[in-house]
C-alpha cells in the first residue's frame, strides 16, 4: 500500500500533536503541520501532501478559504476538514469549496482513518453527524420546493377564469357566465398573474396557449 502524505493545519499545537498521534502508521505520514494559513503555504514548497487536514478557524484566513485556493493552484491535494464547526452553512460552503470529506473533531481513530483512505483514493467521506445535516437540508429544499410548486399551481377556478381571458372574454362576461361578481374576477386574474409570474394579459394569454387551455 502507498504512504499517504499528509499535512495539518491547525492553530492549537495540542490538537496537531493529538491527530498525528491518531494517524501516523506505516501507510500515512504527517509530512509537515503549520498553525495558519500563510505558514501552510509557506511549507507546501518544500513538498507537497496527498491530502490536507484542515480546521476552519484559523487566525488569518479560514480553512474554507484554504480550500479553494487549493482547488485552483493545487487540485492534486485532496482536503480532509476537521472542525468543531457542524452547522449547514459550514459545511455547504467546504463541500462548494471543495473539500472532500468533513468531520467533527471529536470523530474515532478509525473514522479519521477510513476518511483519509478514502479521500486519497477519490472518495468523498462524511462522518454520521455531518451526513444528517446534508440529508435534513436536502428534505427541507425538496419540501420547499414542493411547496413553492404547489402555490403556483392553478386552482380549478383559476384555470377556467384563465381560458375564458384567453378566449378574449371581459371582467363583466366572465363574472356572468360564472356568477360571480366582477370584483372577484379580477381579484382572480391578479392571482393567477402573480403565481404565474405574469406581467401583462398578453403573456396570460402566451401561457394559455403554451398549456394548450385554448386552441389556436
Amino acid at each position: 500500500m502507498a504512504t499517504i502524505k499528509v499535512m495539518l493545519v491547525d492553530d492549537h499545537a495540542i490538537v496537531r500533536d493529538g491527530i498525528k498521534a491518531l494517524i501516523q502508521s506505516e501507510h500515512i505520514e504527517v509530512i509537515n503541520e503549520a498553525s495558519s494559513a500563510r505558514e501552510f503555504f509557506t511549507l507546501l514548497k518544500t513538498g507537497l501532501p496527498d491530502v490536507a487536514i484542515l480546521d476552519i478557524s484559523l487566525p488569518d484566513i479560514s480553512g474554507i478559504e484554504i480550500t479553494k485556493k487549493l482547488k485552483e493552484d493545487y487540485p492534486e491535494i485532496r482536503v480532509i476538514i476537521l472542525s468543531m464547526h457542524l452547522n449547514e452553512d459550514f459545511i455547504f460552503n467546504a463541500i462548494k469549496a471543495g473539500a472532500m470529506a468533513y468531520l467533527p473533531k471529536n470523530t474515532s481513530r478509525s473514522e479519521l482513518l477510513e476518511a483519509i483512505e478514502k479521500v486519497f483514493n477519490g472518495e468523498e467521506f462524511f462522518a454520521e453527524p455531518v451526513s444528517n445535516i446534508i440529508l435534513k437540508s436536502y428534505i427541507k429544499k425538496a419540501k420547499k420546493d414542493e411547496a413553492d410548486e404547489q402555490e403556483k399551481e392553478l386552482t380549478k377556478r383559476e384555470t377556467e377564469i384563465l381560458t375564458l381571458f384567453a378566449e378574449g372574454k371581459n371582467n363583466k362576461e366572465i363574472a356572468d357566465m360564472l356568477y360571480i361578481s366582477t370584483r372577484t374576477v379580477e381579484s382572480h386574474k391578479n392571482h393567477i398573474m402573480q403565481k404565474l409570474e405574469l406581467k401583462s394579459t398578453v403573456e396570460l394569454i402566451k401561457f394559455a396557449i403554451r398549456n394548450h387551455l385554448i386552441e389556436i
